[in-house]
């Protein structure tokens, strides 16, 4: 049972330690239960609808190929149906890209003389669901084919959380901040981790990283510019991915502007009201005057798209959609056409670190969980054709 006694102490530092404490024991205890210390979070498996869904084929394309022997066999549950694995769906992938006559149609990801697309999702308003769009960016655009890195840039590592690494209960190995510190820093190779997620790779992040504020600040002037720190840490990485995903903290400080450098794209997500339409506002403008800063020292800083994503959005309040509307008008073609809706399924998966991808439709009331999967879909599409053009494509 968690401590119940009233908090009491002499000062209002020992008052806030004991605070901490609870919260870090009732925390730790949670999440014990939750994630156990010998389990490692997997990936459910799909039907052979969804497989099919999400290699382009038919079901009768992934019979046959099973029935020649051209495709894997996968295991058969117990109500006798077929199962896929991520790892299965990704060799399929691999072998179908290989005696397909057009080329990346299984295998979306860059081709020669395509650089790596680095998206940057950043605002400094809580609340704007930027984790959990983060999250459902990168666990599209891994099932569907390309190799992604994501990079936790938030010292509250929910995106490290997300990725199956709990940094309170087991993970102490290296993170970003190893590889952006100004002392003796680590490759981002040493610091970059597999997950459980086929396609995704991960550079975590733990509270240590919120020192690279103060440092950079300590540091100012001496060598290289603080903001080609990130750049410079993925440029031996970056023939391993076709997109870097990067969640940024809620603030524009020196952690989300190294990150702004090294991004090719930026996305500001943002709920559709008048409060976050207003500190969007002052974001936007912060970030300008901190680039036109960058930009004087005579670096060119150049990006294939600056767009806003709307999240958490529904339909059938008129107030917020004529914030929509508003946007729609002020942006045009820096809106992304699909909008993240608010959902209940949405909101449930992620208690639970936890994308919709990562929950099967029967765990749900089936018309919640298709209309949450559909609106992530069409947003990752979006974003997938804003890549692809970025290849000239």
């Amino acid at each position: 049972m968690f401590q119940t006694a009233p908090i009491s102490a002499a000062s209002q530092s020992e008052v806030t330690e004991q605070m901490a404490e609870r919260l870090k024991t009732a925390l730790t205890t949670h999440l014990q239960q939750v994630y156990a210390p010998d389990q490692r979070k997997s990936l459910r498996g799909f039907s052979a609808t969804e497989t099919a869904e999400l290699l382009g084929v038919s079901g009768q394309f992934l019979r046959k190929g099973h029935s020649e022997g051209t495709l894997p066999e996968p295991a058969v549950n117990k109500g006798g149906r077929r199962s896929y694995s991520g790892d299965e769906i990704w060799a399929m992938r691999q072998s179908l890209e290989a005696g397909s006559r057009t080329k990346g149609k299984y295998l979306p990801g860059r081709r020669e003389d395509d650089k790596l697309q680095v998206i940057q999702l950043m605002n400094f308003k809580g609340g704007s669901a930027k984790s959990t769009a983060t999250i459902h960016l990168c666990h599209y655009l891994a099932l569907n084919g390309y190799r992604v890195l994501a990079i936790d840039l938030d010292p509250q590592g929910s995106l490290t959380g997300f990725c199956g690494l709990q940094t309170e209960l087991e993970f102490d190995g290296p993170t970003i901040y190893d590889a952006l510190r100004y002392e003796a820093p680590l490759p981002l190779s040493d610091v970059i981790v597999d997950t459980y997620f086929p396609g995704l790779d991960l550079a975590p992040a733990r509270l240590i990283l919120s020192e690279f504020e103060t440092e950079t600040a300590v540091n100012a002037g001496r060598g290289a510019a603080f903001f080609e720190r990130l750049s410079d840490a993925l440029a031996p990485v970056e023939g391993d991915y076709d997109v870097v995903i990067i969640d940024s903290p809620p603030a524009l400080g020196f952690l989300t502007l190294t990150g702004l450098f090294a991004a090719t794209s930026v996305l500001v997500p943002m709920t559709p009201s008048m409060l976050d339409l207003a500190s969007t506002q002052q974001f936007i403008e912060m970030t300008s005057a901190y680039l036109g800063v960058i930009e004087d020292t005579g670096v060119r800083m150049d990006h294939d798209f600056f767009s806003f994503l709307i999240t958490r959005d529904d339909p059938s309040d008129i107030p917020s959609q004529q914030i929509v509307s508003l946007m729609r008008a002020l942006f045009q073609d820096r809106i992304i056409p699909s909008t993240a809706l608010r959902s209940t399924a949405i909101a449930d998966a992620s208690m639970l670190k936890m994308s919709i991808y990562e929950v099967a439709r029967s765990d749900m009331t089936r018309s919640t969980y298709d209309r949450a999967r559909t609106s992530m879909d069409a947003v990752g599409a979006d974003i997938a054709n804003l890549v692809q053009k970025a290849w000239g494509r």
